[in-house]
C-alpha cells in the first residue's frame, strides 16, 4: 500500500539536536510514524520531556546527553544507542546553530572554527560512527539538515553558510560512496524557520519583514512544516533517492527578486 511507503514502523532513528526546534519536531514525527528514537542533545531536561511524549505514543525513546562536536561523546552515545536498540536504521544530523552574525572582516579568532565544529564536524562525527554499521548491514538512511544559507552567498553569516554548504557537499559525496551498499544519504534544506535559533531575526521587525519580503509564501516556517519531508527521506517512499537536497523554504530559493541579506542584516554585528 502507498501509505506503507511513508511509515517507519519497526525502524529505529537517532536524531541529534533533538531537544528543541526542528530536531524535536522530527523526533516526535518519526515516533508518530512508528519509529523508536534515540534522542541526542546537551539538554537532558528537555530530552526527558520529549521522551515522555514519545512514550505516550507507544514508542521507545532513549535519552543520550551528548555534545555532538566531541567525538568521544558521540562514540559513547552511538554505542549506547546500538546496545539499547540493537540497530539504527535512520540517522538525522540536525544539531547546529550560529553564535555570531556580522561582517566577515569582524570575525573574532575562534568564531569560524566554533561554528564549523558545531555544524559540520558534528555531521562528520556521526556519519563516521554509524557509517560502518549502515554499510556492513547494507541499509540505512542518513538525513543531514542543511540550510538554504548553504546554497548561495549569505553576507553577514559567512561561517554558518560555509558550514551548511559543506554539509551539502558531504551529503553528495557519501551518497555516491555508499550507494552500492544500500545506504542512502540526503539533505533536508529548510529556509527561514521560526525557532530559538532564529529569534534574533524573527523578533526584529526590520529583519523579519525584510526576510519575508524575499519568501513567496510570505511567512516564517514552523518546525512541523519540515517533518513530512524528513519522514519521506527516511522512509521507503524515497528508496531510490540519494544525494538529493530536499528544499523546504516557502519558495525563497526560487525567487530571484527581493532584497539581499546584506541589505536586510546591515545592522553590524548581531549578538547570539
Amino acid at each position: 500500500m502507498v501509505s506503507d511507503l511513508f511509515g517507519l514502523a519497526g525502524k529505529t532513528a537517532l536524531v541529534t539536536g533533538a531537544s528543541r526546534g526542528i530536531g524535536r519536531a522530527i523526533a516526535l514525527g518519526y515516533a508518530e510514524a512508528g519509529a523508536d528514537v534515540a534522542l541526542l542533545a546537551r539538554s537532558t531536561c528537555a530530552l526527558e520531556k520529549l521522551a515522555a511524549e514519545i512514550e505516550e505514543l507507544g514508542r521507545r525513546a532513549v535519552i543520550l546527553t551528548c555534545d555532538v562536536a566531541d567525538r568521544d561523546q558521540v562514540h559513547r552515545a552511538v554505542t549506547t544507542a546500538l546496545a539499547e536498540f540493537g540497530r539504527i536504521d535512520i540517522l538525522v544530523n540536525n544539531a547546529g546553530g550560529f553564535e555570531w552574525a556580522g561582517p566577515f572582516l569582524d570575525l573574532e579568532p575562534g568564531d569560524w572554527a566554533k561554528v564549523l565544529r558545531l555544524n559540520f564536524d558534528s555531521v562528520v562525527n556521526l556519519c563516521q560512527e554509524l557509517g560502518a554499521h549502515f554499510t556492513d548491514r547494507g541499509s540505512g538512511a542518513v538525513v543531514n539538515v542543511s540550510s538554504i544559507a548553504g546554497m548561495a552567498g549569505v553576507p553577514m553569516m559567512s561561517p554558518y553558510a560555509a558550514s551548511k554548504a559543506a554539509i551539502l557537499s558531504l551529503t553528495r559525496t557519501l551518497a555516491a560512496e555508499w550507494a552500492s551498499t544500500g545506504v542512502r544519504v540526503n539533505a533536508l534544506t529548510p529556509g527561514w524557520i521560526s525557532t530559538d535559533l532564529t529569534k534574533t531575526f524573527s523578533a526584529n521587525p526590520q529583519a523579519s519583514d525584510g526576510l519575508l519580503s524575499a519568501v513567496p509564501a510570505g511567512r516564517w516556517g514552523r518546525p512541523e512544516d519540515v517533518v513530512g519531508a524528513a519522514i519521506f527521506l527516511a522512509s521507503d517512499a524515497s528508496r531510490l533517492v540519494t544525494g538529493a537536497s530536499l528544499v523546504a523554504d516557502g519558495g525563497a530559493t526560487a525567487y530571484v527578486g527581493g532584497p539581499t541579506m546584506l541589505q536586510l542584516l546591515g545592522l553590524g554585528r548581531i549578538p547570539s
